[in-house]
């Protein structure tokens, strides 16, 4: 017999038939006449009630069915008697596939704290909320690959290992097979990475951009999605060290155009997610909306998740210069009244808290900035005509500030280059990106979304290492 998950099982088609579950025991209660067995195999929130009567399984054959142990049911599908469910299983075998001793198996029927479930992420994705999360996530996923694909987009492996670092930052993380207490050293003491197996110092991505421009400059339109790192001594409930970041790059493209892809590209991964984890979403919601209830009413949210996410997919982002905004913050009571920890000026690069008071207090819904100064913006972004900013633009989403990172590129060689060695950055060691611009460049355009920034937004998750299967963070590699 074919097993069928729990989510089929629930639309009812198979009511009358005998039916294969497989799955993992939430809860087991009863009386001397029937069990009650509670079994999730993670394709639903929901969980299936599987009866056993006591006349068919006696209390001894049922002493292994407890919380956490995995079972193989067969039995009938029934119109359920009882109120919460819809259908059940009417047992006529249970067989326990693999034990979970009552006494040591953490997760019980009581509420964990998500900094414990952290310590057992192995385990918390057989938790409700994690369930949920996790299932969201892949929803998204897939909505991400369907949109592009959808609108022609090439999807380009780039590099995971890189000898250039994108964003000029240097918080990157080494790769090498040199001897670490003895490796070779050159005349003037220093390691000498051409002994290194790549023969040349080399680091995990922090961004598949550069490489994505190159692809762009053939096929058009391009996106990565793939893992990037970035070693930022951060523990803030916004970094990780390893994440997943979608790039999209696009040839003939100027900055309006990258705004608007990417503001199209958001509500439709978060239309995708509505329609296709509405049980899942809401849930998370209802759990947002319970730890709310012991915040102070002013740290309260505005809208349940679910309004909110609705809110982005039916309205337009507004769209402001980095000048309109820095003067909304400076003429904000928030700045007068000095709420603000960070100091606000033109040419300041915005932070958290003043994205999030553009975001939530002044607009009330999603937030393009364009137009930043060139000091705190990339070398690779296109220098406007005033000579003091670029065309750049930040999406900015409530709840976490920044959501997506773009701008229209530096097509112009002469330009780009003196702006290459303002950051210290060397032609010879970018010689293959200057190059798309000796030889057939045009304007072109991109942005970056940080993927677990998103799944944070959708599901109301208020760390990002609750949206990550196994977090990588200062001090934490584990699993």
């Amino acid at each position: 017999m074919q097993r069928t998950k729990v989510k089929d099982l629930l639309k009812g088609a198979e009511v009358g038939k005998e039916v294969l579950l497989k799955g993992w025991v939430r809860t087991k209660r009863g009386n001397k006449y029937l069990s009650f067995i509670a079994v999730n195999d993670g394709s639903t929130i929901n969980n299936l009630q599987v009866v056993a009567d006591a006349e068919r399984f006696s209390e001894e054959a049922l002493k292994d069915v407890t919380t956490g142990a995995a079972i193989s049911v067969v039995g009938e599908l029934v119109a359920s008697q009882g109120k919460g469910q819809a259908f059940e299983v009417q047992a006529t075998s249970i067989e326990v596939v693999g034990k979970a001793d009552p006494e040591t198996y953490p997760l019980q029927k009581k509420a964990h704290s998500l900094e414990f479930l952290r310590e057992i992420a192995h385990l918390r994705f057989r938790t409700n909320t994690f369930g949920a999360v996790f299932r969201v996530r892949n929803s998204l996923a897939f909505a991400v690959h369907r949109f592009f694909n959808e609108k022609g987009f090439v999807y380009m492996h780039t590099p995971i290992i890189t000898a250039s670092d994108a964003e000029g930052a240097g918080e990157m993380f080494r790769v090498t097979t040199l001897d670490p207490v003895n490796p070779p050293l050159t005349e003037n003491g220093q390691v000498n990475y051409e002994e290194d197996f790549f023969g040349k110092a080399t680091n995990l991505t922090v961004s598949g951009q550069l490489e994505g421009e190159l692809a762009a400059m053939a096929f058009s339109d391009i996106y990565t999605f793939g893992p990037t790192f970035r070693a930022e001594n951060s523990n803030t409930t916004r970094h990780l060290a390893e994440f997943w970041m979608i790039e999209p790059e696009m040839a003939f493209y100027d900055l309006k155009m990258n705004a608007d892809l990417a503001e199209e590209f958001i509500k439709y991964i978060i239309r995708y997610a509505l329609e296709h984890n509405r049980e899942d979403i809401e849930f998370l919601g209802q759990r947002l909306a319970e730890e709310d209830k012991s915040k102070p009413q002013h740290e309260r949210q505005e809208m349940t998740l679910l309004e909110k996410l609705e809110f982005v997919v039916n309205n337009d982002f507004e769209r402001v210069t980095y000048t309109e905004a820095i003067d909304i913050l400076v003429n904000s009571n928030h700045y007068k009244k000095k709420k603000f920890q960070y100091e606000v000026n033109w040419g300041v690069d915005l932070q958290s808290e003043h994205e999030r008071y553009l975001v939530e207090k002044h607009f009330k819904k999603p937030v393009i900035v364009t137009d930043y100064p060139k000091d705190i913006k990339a070398f690779y972004m296109r220098l406007n005509d005033d000579g003091k900013t670029v065309a750049a633009m930040d999406i900015l989403a409530p709840g976490i500030g920044e959501i997506v990172g773009g701008s229209q590129r530096e097509e112009r060689i002469d330009i780009l280059v003196e702006r290459m060695k303002g950051v210290g950055i060397h032609e010879e060691d970018l010689w293959w990106y200057l190059d798309t611009r000796r030889f057939g460049g045009c304007p072109h355009a991109g942005f970056g979304l940080g993927f677990e920034r998103m799944v944070q937004f959708v599901t109301g998750m208020g760390n990002i290492r609750d949206v990550i299967p196994f977090p990588r963070t200062p001090q934490n590699a584990e699993f």
